[in-house]
C-alpha cells in the first residue's frame, strides 16, 4: 500500500465528519426529504461588519505593497495589535516578536511542534481530542501519547503524570474544547502548570504546553483561565475561524510566553519554521483586516441559544451530556455502547451527527450546533424519535 501504516487508522477516524458530511450529500441528491447536518463545526454566521467593512477598504483603497512579501512571522502592526490585545488578556506584558503570524491555529501548531520536537520525543493529547493533533505531531517526527479526561471530560493529572517519561517534551490542550465544550479552571491548570514543573526537573528539559484556543471568544458559563499565569514554557494556538466566522480564510497566530526560558530562540525558530514549513507567511490581506477587527465578533448570543434549545430539548429527551460552557458542540453519552450503530440511526431520521469513536471517546456522539435555529428546532422530535426506538430495543 502507497499510504505509511502509521496513518492508515488515523485516517479512518479522521475521515468521520467528512463521511457523515457525504452522506448528507447524498441524501440531497437522493431526495431524501429535509438534512439536519450538525456534523460540521463551521461557523454558520457571517463576519461582524468590522472585519467586512474593514476587507472592503483594502480591497478600494489598497496599501501599496500590500501583496508582496512580508516578515514571514508577518506584518510588524499585526504583530503589535495581537501583543497589545492578548498582553491584556493574559495579564502580561508581550513584545511583537513574541508573535508569529500563522496560517490558522492548525499552522500555528505545526510551527511550534516542528521547532520544539526531535525524531521519537512524545507529545500527550487529552481524549476526547481534536483527531488532527495525531497527524500535527507525527508530521515532525514525534510520538503521540493519548490521556483520557474524566468522566465529565476535565483534566486528569495523575493520568497525565502517569503516561510521561523521559521523552515527554509537549503536551496539547484545547480550551474551549471541542468537542465537549468543556473549559478548563484556572485551578486545574494551575495544578496541570505544577505538574509539568515537577517533571521537568526530573527531565531536565522544558516540557511545552501547547494551547489551541480557536473558541476563546465564545464562551457562556464559565470564564477562560489565564494561560500565560502558571507555566513558563507555555504557547498559545490561536485563530480567528470561529469567532469571525472566517474559517475559509485561514488566518491566526502562535504567541510565546514571556516568561519563557527560552525564549529568543523559540522566536527565531518559530519564524524560521514558519517559512520552511511551507506557509511562508500568513496571507497578507487577512493581517490587515485582522489588524483593524482584532476587538470584534460574531454574536455570540446566537450560540448560546442554539445551546441552550439543544441541550434542553436532548434533556428532556433523555439524552445524557456534560453541558457546554464554550465552543458549539455537546458530547452525549450514546444509550448503547456502540456509537457508530447508534449514529447509523439518526442518519436514519436524517440526522447527521460524528460519532464519539472518531474523537477517541466512544460511546458519545458529537452535535454541532453552530447552525440555522430552525435546524435545531426541527431536529429535536427526531432525536427523541431515535432515542426512545433504541432504549426499546
Amino acid at each position: 500500500m502507497a499510504i505509511a501504516r502509521s496513518l492508515q487508522e488515523e485516517m479512518t477516524k479522521s475521515s468521520w465528519i467528512r463521511k457523515m458530511f457525504e452522506a448528507g450529500e447524498a441524501l440531497k441528491t437522493r431526495g431524501g426529504g429535509e438534512i439536519f447536518d450538525f456534523s460540521l463545526g463551521s461557523p454558520n454566521l457571517e463576519p461582524p461588519r468590522e472585519f467586512q467593512e474593514a476587507l472592503k477598504d483594502l480591497v478600494h483603497n489598497p496599501i501599496p505593497g500590500m501583496h508582496r512579501y512580508m516578515p514571514n512571522a508577518g506584518y510588524p502592526s499585526t504583530r503589535k495589535a495581537v501583543a497589545d490585545l492578548v498582553s491584556g488578556q493574559e495579564q502580561v506584558s508581550l513584545e511583537p516578536l513574541d508573535v508569529i503570524m500563522t496560517v490558522g491555529a492548525a499552522g500555528a501548531l505545526n510551527v511550534a511542534l516542528t521547532s520544539i520536537l526531535d525524531p521519537g520525543d512524545e507529545v500527550i493529547i487529552l481524549a476526547p481530542y481534536f483527531v488532527e493533533y495525531m497527524f500535527y505531531v507525527r508530521n515532525h517526527g514525534g510520538t503521540v501519547r493519548v490521556v483520557q479526561t474524566t468522566e465529565d471530560f476535565d483534566i486528569d493529572l495523575e493520568a497525565i503524570e502517569r503516561a510521561t517519561t523521559e521523552h515527554t517534551k509537549a503536551l496539547i490542550i484545547n480550551t474551549p474544547h471541542n468537542p465537549t465544550g468543556r473549559i478548563y479552571s484556572q485551578e486545574k491548570l494551575d495544578g496541570m502548570s505544577q505538574l509539568l514543573g515537577r517533571l521537568e526537573q526530573r527531565t531536565g528539559s522544558p516540557i511545552h504546553l501547547l494551547v489551541d484556543t480557536p473558541y476563546a471568544k465564545i464562551t457562556y458559563d464559565a470564564k477562560n483561565p489565564l494561560l500565560f499565569k502558571s507555566h513558563p514554557a507555555t504557547m498559545i494556538a490561536h485563530s480567528h475561524s470561529k469567532d469571525l466566522g472566517i474559517a475559509g480564510q485561514r488566518i491566526g497566530y502562535l504567541i510565546i510566553n514571556p516568561h519563557h526560558p527560552d525564549r529568543q530562540s523559540l522566536r527565531t525558530a518559530c519564524t524560521v519554521t514558519n517559512r520552511t514549513l511551507g506557509f511562508v507567511n500568513a496571507p497578507a490581506l487577512m493581517q490587515l483586516a485582522l489588524e483593524r477587527s482584532l476587538h470584534s465578533s460574531v454574536d455570540v448570543s446566537y450560540y448560546r441559544e442554539n445551546r441552550d434549545l439543544l441541550c434542553n430539548g436532548l434533556a428532556q429527551a433523555g439524552y445524557q451530556f456534560v453541558r457546554p460552557e464554550g465552543a458549539f458542540y455537546v458530547f452525549p453519552r450514546t444509550p448503547v455502547p456502540d456509537d457508530l450503530a447508534f449514529t447509523r440511526e439518526l442518519l436514519q431520521e436524517n440526522v447527521l451527527v460524528v460519532p464519539g469513536s472518531g474523537f477517541g471517546r466512544a460511546g458519545h456522539i458529537r452535535i454541532a450546533f453552530c447552525v440555522a435555529r430552525e435546524t435545531v428546532q426541527r431536529a429535536l422530535p427526531r432525536f427523541a424519535k431515535v432515542i426512545q426506538r433504541v432504549k426499546r430495543g
